[in-house]
């Protein structure tokens, strides 16, 4: 296993000084690693300093580095620029299209790996990753705005563990979102999809980011589910959503549930025009969520809790947390164990800057991640 975590560097770095868009620099940077890569990313930094900058520039450093031959470089270099385009944004497909090719092509992930789940009228886009000798089976997917694709490494590191991996995109996430499909709160009927087509059972299933909250909303009624990793916890996507804002807004979004949709949508309108990251994420959850309002994406958002799941969870469980992740609040981890009450275990494991691994999802040192995860699986009999 040592191979397979050295894989990802260590290291959580001062690029750029608003909070989130460092994030989502050192974010990209951590699945490749390239010091040339680290270099560019200081190079533009300091140009970052709206979105059609953002976008410009990632996109012209990765082009070039896909020139230079420097493919994963290039291909997470143009995801990052995509990351912060709107939706109806011409460029995005191609973006899309370029990002996913390379990757596939430079990770050897062949044609008959990948596989189209029936979901309703739909399908979810799904990858099975085997080892020649399984020792568990492994359910993964991502949250709020990743492709399952982007996880990649990290996915065949699992796999490289013995584990047998299925990786899917579910509704509002990657090729289910852009076919049109929107998120839903009622995560099982993805998961199931995924366990019959597959004919899975006794599997454990994991989810990242906004996917610790969905891990927990599909857990709770799946029986062929025996073990819960989430990473990280997210217990109140609302509670998420707010931290972004001052406390004028975060009381009109605490009350937004008994205030006119029109009042909403116009103050909300109001704090977009004065906020970067709070008008992307207001975007981002209305094309996420298939509405065209900020009242009925904040609608939406409210659904998206544990507390009225979790006291049906009865499996083993591991809660994986940041210490200063700037997305979920630290407080959600204690009000996740509270809530599992009749949980077979419960397994907390929080993240610290000492590990440089304080952030959303250990970005900094995902290789201690996936060494908490295989020892976890070992220790609760999902790898056997």
């Amino acid at each position: 296993m040592a191979d397979a975590d050295a894989a990802f560097p260590v290291g959580y770095y001062d690029l750029h000084p608003d909070v989130a868009l460092n994030f989502q620099l050192n974010r990209f940077w951590n699945w490749v690693g390239e010091p040339e890569m680290l270099h560019e990313l200081r190079r533009v930094a300091p140009n970052l300093t709206n979105y059609h900058e953002w976008v410009r520039q990632l996109l012209g450093v990765g082009e070039q580095a896909l020139a230079e031959g420097r493919m994963l470089a290039g291909a997470y270099l143009i995801r990052a620029g995509e990351f912060f385009m709107s939706a109806d944004d011409p460029r995005r497909r191609g973006a899309r299209e370029t990002f996913l090719d390379t990757i596939l092509t430079e990770f050897g992930v062949r044609a008959d790996q990948h596989h189209e789940v029936a979901y309703g009228r739909a399908t979810l886009s799904a990858y099975r990753l085997t080892p020649a000798e399984p020792r568990g089976i492994i359910v993964v997917f991502g949250g709020f705005d990743s492709y399952i694709e982007e996880w990649l490494p990290l996915l065949l590191a699992l796999r490289d563990a013995e584990l047998d991996v299925v990786a899917f995109d579910g509704p509002g996430q990657g090729a289910a979102l852009e076919a049109g499909v929107p998120m839903t709160a009622d995560w099982r009927r993805p998961v199931a999809a995924v366990l019959d087509y597959f004919t899975l059972h006794d599997v454990t299933l994991m989810g990242f980011s906004l996917g610790g909250c969905l891990v927990m909303r599909a857990a709770a009624h799946e029986p062929r589910v025996s073990r819960v990793i989430a990473d990280d916890i997210l217990t109140d996507f609302t509670a998420c959503f707010t931290r972004m804002l001052t406390g004028a807004q975060k009381a009109l979004i605490a009350n937004a549930a008994h205030l006119p949709e029109a009042a909403v949508d116009a103050l909300i309108n109001r704090a977009r025009s004065r906020n970067m990251l709070a008008d992307w994420g207001i975007g981002n959850a209305e094309w996420v969520f298939g509405v065209d309002t900020p009242a009925k994406a904040l609608a939406a958002v409210r659904e998206l809790r544990t507390d009225d799941v979790s006291p049906r969870i009865t499996q083993d469980v591991l809660l994986m947390a940041g210490a200063e992740d700037h997305y979920v609040p630290l407080s959600q981890l204690g009000a996740q164990i509270q809530t599992l009450t009749n949980a077979r275990s419960v397994t907390a494991r929080v993240f610290t800057r000492a590990e440089s691994a304080q952030n959303h999802c250990q970005i900094g040192n995902l290789g201690l991640a996936l060494r908490v995860i295989l020892g976890w699986l070992d220790s609760s009999g999902g790898r056997r």
